[in-house]
């Protein structure tokens, strides 16, 4: 599985931007896929989670409320609707994906994923 981010970009604080990860593979549709980010000095945090097939979705506690993650299984595609964007938002973001069936337990670690995207940058200036 192949993944590619894009939709990064400058916004202000209180804006919005909707970022994309564009899947390769065949069984795209049964992948648990996430968002997550990593701001300067920092390590990598998860931010949103959804599993395949229709299934749950899973929030990091700062975003929620905020934040949409989503799929089209026809494009292989994810998305992450931001809005309301807070100058703590400013990161790059890593789409990922995993076979494996997650649980709200093990969706949030890094180690559960298999395939990462390059990263796309968000900037919210205050």
């Amino acid at each position: 599985v192949q993944l590619q981010a894009s939709g990064g970009g400058l916004v202000q604080a209180g804006g919005s931007l909707r970022l994309s990860c564009a899947a390769s593979g065949r069984t795209f549709s049964s992948y648990t896929m996430a968002w997550f980010q990593q701001a300067p000095g920092k390590e990598r945090e998860f931010v949103a989670g959804l599993r395949g097939s229709g299934g749950s979705t899973y929030y990091a506690h700062s975003v929620k409320g905020r934040f949409t993650i989503s799929r089209d299984n026809a494009k292989n595609a994810v998305f992450l609707q931001m809005n309301s964007l807070k100058p703590e938002d400013t990161a790059v973001y890593y789409c990922a994906a995993t076979a494996r069936r997650l649980i709200v337990t093990t969706v949030t670690k890094i180690d559960e994923y298999d395939y990462w995207g390059q990263g796309t940058k968000v900037t919210v200036s205050s």
